[in-house]
């Protein structure tokens, strides 16, 4: 699961993106709007975690104005205004939830969680492809009832690959899913992924479902 958290106090955002990356998520930090504007353009994100005082705009304007253009990532105001009006505002323009600092990183990465769990296009918590099946909350993967032991890496690999079972999923989609943008990428780190995933997935003996399209990327399906 990769995150956007947009915070111009650099010493919480990296606290906030270690935490969260010991908790399995990936994180790309953007300092301002604009920052977050590129990182949007470059890569998708699960959810966004958003302060509201930035140093060119305010962060509810900025939501309501990706809210209108249907960028639906599931965004999480975390911020030192802690008012009424000032709550209610952020719900209101768009915030999916809206907590006030300071904010303890197990709950920070509780109230990701619940968003994701939330009714839409991410609502399904377990993803089952014949007897192979993945929680998305637990973070954990079985097959025919037996745990596969996958890293955190692995985990996120196979969830993407499950939930577009049946298509392609070009290499570049699978290196913006898994890193982020500070994270040095090797030439062959997708490959070295996919094979680890790969031997875990026939050693449990769901052999057959990960495919190679040689050029482009790979997929999963469901075996004959």
């Amino acid at each position: 699961m990769r995150v956007l958290i947009v915070e111009d106090n650099d010493r919480l955002a990296k606290l906030m993106a270690e935490g969260l990356q010991r908790r399995g998520f990936s994180c790309d930090i953007a300092c301002n709007l604009a920052d977050a504007d590129s990182a949007m353009d470059g890569a998708a994100y699960d959810a966004i975690v958003l302060d509201l005082g930035l140093p060119d705009g305010d962060g509810i304007d900025w939501l309501g104005a990706k809210r209108r253009a249907r960028h639906v990532a599931p965004a999480l105001i975390v911020t030192a205004r802690g008012a009424l009006e000032d709550r209610v505002a952020g719900l209101d323009g768009g915030a999916d939830d809206y907590v006030v600092k300071p904010i303890e990183i197990e709950e920070l990465a509780a109230r990701i969680r619940a968003l994701l769990r939330r009714p839409g296009p991410r609502a399904q918590t377990v993803i089952e492809i014949g007897s192979l099946s993945f929680d998305t909350a637990a973070r954990a993967a079985h097959y025919q009832g037996n745990e596969i032991d996958l890293s955190r890496r692995e985990a996120d690999l196979l969830e993407l690959l499950m939930r577009r079972a049946g298509t392609v999923v070009r290499r570049g989609v699978i290196e913006d899913a898994l890193y982020s943008f500070n994270e040095p990428v090797t030439p062959n780190a997708v490959e070295a992924a996919m094979s680890r995933l790969r031997r875990k997935i026939d050693e449990a003996g769901a052999g057959g479902k990960l495919h190679t399209i040689r050029g482009i990327g790979y997929m999963l399906r469901e075996t004959a």
